[in-house]
């Protein structure tokens, strides 16, 4: 007992719980407003990695190539011996019947997001010493999900050449006061603000997990969110949306115009397809089960992997007067996949390697992060977050909401410590 025959119990409880929150929220080990820290140069980091991580190989490339294939057309065919794309009558069977194809699109979007990382592969360049090679199994792979593979490999290298920028940057920029509804006084006035006001932090956070994953990488191809703040030639976007399907959109410059337009006219070709197909042959429903549930957990993996590979609360984002490339690409996370690792050709837990070296192949990433984690983890330079992606995702969720300006070095902010509105708060 305490003094006063007070119990001493809620402030060692409360100490507990700090201790636990330490050993489970993990914190980048980085610090930039700390002068004693030394950005190694690239020439190097590079040297940390033995040489022959470097080399690109034709075997190995259509070696996976063939291995995510053959997973693909497995899964197909063992899909169709148990299964039917006509409704059952019984409650019980129409329950089981949902099971049944709700495990296919999991397993097939998971499966074909390993190609989806290979085209990702082809337009760094890295599937093959050859890009004309690359771009041919490259267009073909990403087509196939719907991804414009030209104008998306355009926009990506614009990411990796601006990780982190908080004005250039691309993919995953952070939002402004101004884009979640907050005024410079903190009095929320539009609708992701006052959002997370009616349904909570928790609610919101839940909110904010599904519309991303449901649909978030259609929005940002469409150029609805998460682009950056420029124009290719440098100038202020302002109203103009910049999205990755028409030629003459304000991400890309006019040297790209044809390839722009032969992925968007092969996308919407292949979606008339499958229009056509469920029109007139199979069904609509048919062509949902197959195709579209899976193309949903396909789009979902994509959110997850990039959301998680740049964002956290203590990892910094830089304004022009504080941004260098070496700086950006080391404000990367690396993060268990588990199992997923295997199908995903380790995009998550190598991802600093390939964000400081796009060139190096998926298949010498594992080999080369363990030389870049001996080098870069004692200057305290390297990310790697052990918690389980699936709590990474919903603490990201609740904490990781806006900054609070464009320049200088920012960390993402949430709602919850912005206080309510007056007219909104209990009694």
């Amino acid at each position: 007992m305490g003094k006063g025959g007070q119990s001493n119990a809620p402030l060692l409880s409360s100490k507990a719980q700090e201790a636990a929150d330490k050993a489970t929220h993990w914190k980048s080990p980085y610090n930039p407003k700390d002068p004693s820290v030394k950005i190694p140069s690239v020439g190097e980091i590079k040297a940390a990695i033995p040489k022959h991580c470097f080399e690109r190989s034709y075997v190995k490339s259509l070696y996976y190539t063939a291995r995510d294939t053959a997973w693909a057309v497995g899964c197909v065919y063992v899909t169709s011996q148990i299964l039917s794309t006509d409704i059952p009558s019984e409650p019980a069977d129409i329950a089981l019947w949902a099971l049944g194809w709700a495990t296919y699109a999991f397993a097939m979007g998971t499966i074909m997001f390993g190609p989806w990382i290979l085209a990702h592969e082809c337009g760094h360049g890295a599937f093959s010493p050859n890009q004309n090679f690359n771009d041919f199994f490259g267009f073909i792979m990403h087509q196939i999900v719907l991804v414009p593979y030209f104008a998306w490999q355009y926009s990506h290298a614009k990411h990796h050449r601006r990780c982190n920028h908080l004005v250039d940057g691309e993919s995953h920029v952070p939002s402004g006061k101004e884009d979640v509804g907050l005024r410079e006084n903190n009095e929320r006035f539009s609708y992701l603000a006052i959002m997370h006001e009616a349904f909570g932090d928790s609610g919101f956070a839940a909110f904010r997990l599904g519309f991303y994953l449901l649909a978030g990488y259609p929005i940002y191809l469409l150029g609805w969110g998460s682009t950056g703040k420029l124009a290719h030639d440098g100038t202020p976007l302002g109203d103009k949306i910049a999205d990755h399907y028409r030629p003459g959109s304000p991400m890309f410059p006019g040297k790209v115009y044809y390839k722009i337009l032969l992925s968007t006219v092969t996308q919407f070709s292949l979606i008339g397809a499958l229009l056509y197909a469920g029109q007139f042959h199979y069904g609509h429903l048919a062509v949902f089960l197959w195709y579209w549930a899976p193309y949903a957990w396909v789009n979902a993996w994509l959110v997850i992997y990039t959301w998680l590979q740049h964002t956290d609360a203590s990892v910094p984002h830089y304004g022009n007067d504080e941004w260098t490339w070496v700086k950006g690409a080391l404000s990367t996370i690396d993060r268990p996949y588990y199992i997923f690792d295997f199908f995903h050709h380790r995009i998550g837990s190598t991802h600093v390697c390939h964000h400081l070296f796009h060139e190096l192949p998926w298949h010498n990433a594992y080999e080369a992060t363990d030389a870049l984690k001996a080098f870069l983890e004692p200057k305290g330079l390297y990310n790697y977050d052990p918690t389980p992606f699936p709590l990474a995702m919903w603490r990201i969720a609740h904490e990781c909401h806006y900054v609070n300006g464009r320049d200088g070095v920012q960390y993402y902010q949430k709602l919850a410590d912005v206080p309510l509105s007056k007219d909104l708060k209990k009694e």
